[in-house]
């Protein structure tokens, strides 16, 4: 084997950066389990907002550190392997941002009926498509009003100097698009800084490019009401001025006063870390012996009041012990600590101190760090200034437009302009305030506090001089727009899994894991002796490597995820049964086992490699066009396969190579006594059973459609839309009498009620109120919800499932999926396959240069497809009903994956007996090659369908369509490889001969 050195260097390397990022997770872990034990009752309970403390104050603290690098808890916790909200509970959201208001406040809210019906008819037409709605407004506008112009819509006040009576449609419509877009950005930025300060550890935020959507996601959240109205708040713009250093000094001179005289009485009654419990003499002690605590300055930009300055000397509580001297000015503190000074500035004796024209609000973001790139990130305290109505002055619905460019100095700057209300009070406050600070606040923080040079009296302002990039300036810009042109969100896709069924997962998940490992392990032992434990040491390396690349990239484990792995552990033993059953065959043939190995090794990488590329074709099309779940799973399916044929080709070589070094007296056999001839020298034709085949998958299939125009396939709430609930009672509960019950509350709409894992815990599906996307409807189906089971069971409802005790109930999850968003799916859905099928194709034709291949193949797909489909339906008419949701089409295209591994591996062998035997009858050559394969076919089949009975029983409700999709499908596209796919090419060799 050439290039042996390399490939141990680089399983060494991988070996290596699998377990420095893996140790990032166990650290992690640790760290979780300290915070639990310091935070624990007496009863065993743990406090939740003092476990958080205690995680927030070593945030940017050092925690680990590796070959001497420190890595703080934020960085552990960036880097180690997350468990996705189906194994640890929390809440997923997708919003989408409507671009309809967008519109209609850049026409000034025009009420032109023409207009009016274009925005209704093209929400309509837009549904459940790909169309952009911008482009489907326009061609409504004009079916409408073929003779009017945009420029009667959109010329008005606020878009003077952008559009006038002569702008072209292409001109308005190009704004549009910008407008939409930036919309869209602006949606995105707000959100994301809301989430960032929700309290919950590794949110996830990402726009779903192409559409107007953002998808959210919320590990561990406990409270999703709060959660919904945080994310649809509206984003609340306001101008409030700041106070200078002499006003506020006095109040915090006042606050520390009183801190510190309640440290002198009892000196743990603040909350302080252990290097804060002794009140420092200045300062500057608390960054004695740390560069990287503060930042070095001018002295002429650092604080300069007297009043504060004449604290230095005297003894400080954390208000200004924790204070930054910095380049910036004002109160400057290291956000580590914005939590603690929080606390002390939320306290009720402090509120009395602070006046009723005062209040406190921090940066949006870290100030840049100039040079000090590895400096802690600072945050500003504001003292806002404000009235006694608490309102502010000023707020965005009075800014008509705000651009970002270069001036004349090639400096980023903002050009804003005002309607004229706005103008007037912005000349009024900026003229009270030259030379002062005027800040600009969204959802209650800073995002910007230019200072004022000079008086505005025309309602347009230019701020300059505090973006280091353009990309700065435009956000802000973007900010800006927030009152004029909202950006309402709604709410179209609602998950939310509780902790407690979280953890459920988790066990079973795992569970699934380890049984599956041990059997496979098992028997690869028994079957092929010491070839059987080289090949599963090869499989322990593919599940390290899987567990520390999926870390590494910083991707979510979850449900879906840990079914791909147990997938890759019943494929990944297909490449070391084609290689070792190659090597069995020539040994028998005479050769000597160097030779053996070799050939073996040889004759099988094509077949594994074309097997590998078919199912990652597969994969990436998941990955590409999947969502959520199916997502995650795509990314574990990707990664398992291109471990499973590194460690199965290359790294099992390099040890069966070591041991085979004394060539026919080595001690490494492939075969016990039982199985050195099994599945060898047969002769069966196969193919004089094809028409048999044929006439059995179509009665099959005709029997599944029969059962699917009857009963149909019971679709989940992914595909159809509505409002999914799973509801744990104390005790099993009869799905007939809940849903005959149900029927009341929800007004006879389609509701279905199913046992889900175990007897007590019951899935309800209704399409109550299913055209309706309101918080208010959502609470209304729940109300309804827990009012009908309620009075049907005679149980009490409890919001805490982990609580749950005789004569209780709990909603242990909840979804709810808008018509838009299934309609978005099943589209997807078919598109996956389609791309799917139209990919093999094209591959399989490449490789085997005959179209009768790729067709054989492609026929037996779609045959296999129909099969698993057929197979639900029959099952539903029977009384046992598997859901059909986004992991379902997973499972079917992990079917197409798989089973066009099985037939690649035989149309190879046909390949090469084709090759060998040249000019040979068809028939016979078809014949053997299956007899060839027989061995691989029937033993990878059953390791990989053990495996699938394992998470059948094991992986848990959520997974049981998943893996009855995988249990059939597994088992037909053995029998199509052999039954259907061959014998159709023949057929097709015969029409063209």
């Amino acid at each position: 084997m050439k290039n042996k050195g390399f490939i141990v260097f680089l399983t060494i390397l991988i070996s290596l950066l699998c377990i420095y990022y893996l140790s990032f997770t166990y650290v992690s872990q640790n760290i979780q389990k300290d915070a639990r034990a310091a935070t624990e009752n007496a009863d065993g309970t743990v406090d939740v907002i003092e476990k958080q403390r205690y995680l927030d104050s070593i945030w940017n603290e050092p925690v680990y550190n590796l070959f001497g690098i420190d890595y703080t808890y934020k960085e552990i916790k960036e880097t180690e392997l997350n468990l996705g909200l189906d194994l640890q509970g929390g809440m997923h959201v997708t919003l989408e941002v409507s671009p309809i208001d967008i519109l209609k406040g850049l026409s000034g809210n025009s009420t032109d009926p023409d207009f009016l019906a274009a925005l209704d008819q093209a929400k309509q037409n837009v549904r459940g498509t790909q169309l952009n709605f911008v482009d489907e407004f326009y061609s409504q506008f004009k079916e409408r009003a073929p003779g009017k112009e945009l420029a009667q819509i959109f010329a008005t006040a606020s878009n003077r100097g952008r559009i006038s009576l002569q702008s072209t449609d292409a001109e308005i419509l190009e704004i549009i698009d910008i407008e939409v877009e930036s919309a869209i950005d602006r949606s995105f930025n707000i959100l994301r800084t809301r989430i960032d300060r929700f309290g919950t550890s590794q949110p996830n935020i990402q726009r779903l490019q192409g559409t107007g959507r953002i998808q959210i996601e919320l590990p561990g959240v406990d409270n999703p009401q709060r959660v919904r109205k945080l994310l649809q708040g509206v984003a609340k713009l306001e101008f409030w001025e700041v106070h200078q250093q002499q006003e506020v000094a006095p109040v915090l001179i006042s606050i520390n006063s009183l801190i510190v005289e309640e440290m002198k009485k009892n000196p743990t009654s603040i909350d302080l870390n252990e290097d804060d419990k002794q009140p420092k003499d200045d300062i500057t002690a608390l960054l004695e012996g740390s560069e990287t605590d503060s930042l070095t300055i001018a002295e002429e930009d650092s604080l300069q009041n007297d009043q504060l300055d004449s604290l230095i000397n005297t003894q400080n509580s954390p208000l200004f012990e924790l204070l930054v001297n910095s380049q910036y000015g004002g109160l400057i503190y290291n956000a580590k600590d914005t939590s603690r000074i929080n606390r002390i500035l939320e306290r009720d004796d402090v509120q009395e101190i602070i006046p009723a024209t005062m209040k406190f609000l921090w940066d949006v973001k870290p100030k840049d760090k100039g040079e000090d790139v590895g400096g802690p990130d600072l945050l500003e305290l504001y003292p806002i200034k404000t009235n006694r109505s608490g309102k502010a002055s000023l707020t965005g619905e009075t800014i008509s437009s705000a651009t970002a460019y270069l001036n004349e100095r090639a400096e980023p700057e903002i050009s804003m302009q005002m309607n004229a209300t706005g103008s007037r009070t912005w000349a009024k406050m900026t003229s009270e305030n030259v030379g002062q600070r005027i800040a600009i606040v969204l959802d209650n923080y800073v995002f910007s506090a230019p200072n004022v040079i000079g008086e505005i009296p025309n309602g347009r302002s230019s701020i300059s001089g505090g973006f280091q990039t353009i990309d700065e300036a435009k956000d802000l810009a973007n900010i800006l727009k927030a009152g004029s042109l909202p950006a309402p969100t709604t709410i179209v896709e609602d998950v939310v899994v509780g902790p407690t069924l979280g953890k459920v997962a988790q066990k079973q998940g795992l569970n699934s894991i380890l049984v599956g490992l041990v059997i496979v392990i098992v028997f690869m032992v028994v079957y092929y002796a010491k070839g059987g434990l080289i090949a599963n040491l090869a499989l322990f390396f593919n599940v390290f490597f899987i567990m520390g690349i999926l870390a590494q990239f910083g991707t979510s484990l979850t449900l879906p995820g840990i079914a791909g792995i147990v997938l890759t552990i019943g494929m990944a033993i297909d490449a070391n049964v084609l290689i070792f059953e190659r090597i069995k065959e020539e040994l028998r043939n005479g050769s000597g086992l160097k030779a053996a190995i070799s050939s073996g090794y040889s004759k099988a990488y094509w077949s594994i490699f074309d097997a590998n590329v078919t199912t990652l074709i597969v994969g990436i099309i998941l990955f590409t066009l999947g969502q959520g779940p199916v997502k995650g799973f795509a990314i574990t399916l990707m990664i398992g396969i291109v471990c499973s044929f590194f460690s199965a080709v290359f790294i099992t070589r390099v040890i069966v190579e070591a041991f085979s070094k004394k060539g026919d007296n080595a001690k490494i056999s492939f075969a016990n006594a039982f199985s050195k001839n099994a599945l060898t020298n047969l002769n069966i034709d196969f193919l004089s059973k094809r028409k048999l085949a044929y006439m059995f998958s179509s009665i099959f299939i005709t029997i599944g459609i029969i059962a699917m125009v009857i009963k149909g396939i019971t679709l989940g709430v992914d595909f159809k839309g509505g409002r999914s609930y799973v509801i744990t009672f104390d005790e099993a509960k009869s799905p007939t009498e809940i849903k005959t019950s149900l029927g009341n509350y929800f007004e006879n709409a389609g509701t279905e009620v199913k046992t889900f894992g175990a007897p007590n815990v019951l899935k309800i599906t209704t399409s109550y109120k299913i055209d309706e996307e309101s918080d208010e409807a959502d609470l209304v189906v729940r109300d309804e919800l827990i009012n009908g089971l309620t009075e049907t069971t005679g149980l009490s409802y409890i919001e805490d499932g982990s609580q749950l005790s005789e004569g209780n109930f709990t909603i242990s999850s909840s979804s709810k999926v808008t018509a838009t968003i299934a309609d978005d799916i099943k589209n997807s859905s078919y598109k996956s396959g389609v791309i799917a099928l139209i990919c093999i194709f094209i591959y399989i034709v490449f490789r085997f240069r005959k179209w009768q291949f790729g067709l054989g193949a492609i026929i037996a797909l779609f045959h296999d497809t129909l099969f698993v489909l057929s197979a639900f339906a029959i099952a539903n008419l029977a009384g046992i009903s598997f859901e059909a949701d986004q992991v379902f089409v997973a499972a079917i295209l992990t079917i197409i994956g798989y089973s066009i591994n099985d037939t690649v591996v035989v149309f190879d062998r046909i390949r090469e007996n084709m090759g060998i035997k040249s000019g040979s009858e068809l028939i016979p050559v078809f014949n053997e090659s299956l007899n060839n394969t027989i061995s691989r076919t029937f033993i990878t089949s059953i390791t990989t369908l053990i495996v699938v009975i394992v998470l059948f029983l094991f992986g848990g409700a959520v997974l049981q369509g998943f893996s009855f999709a995988l249990l059939v499908g597994i088992i037909v596209g053995t029998y199509s490889s052999i039954f259907i796919a061959t014998p159709i090419v023949i057929d097709l060799n015969k029409k063209e001969n």
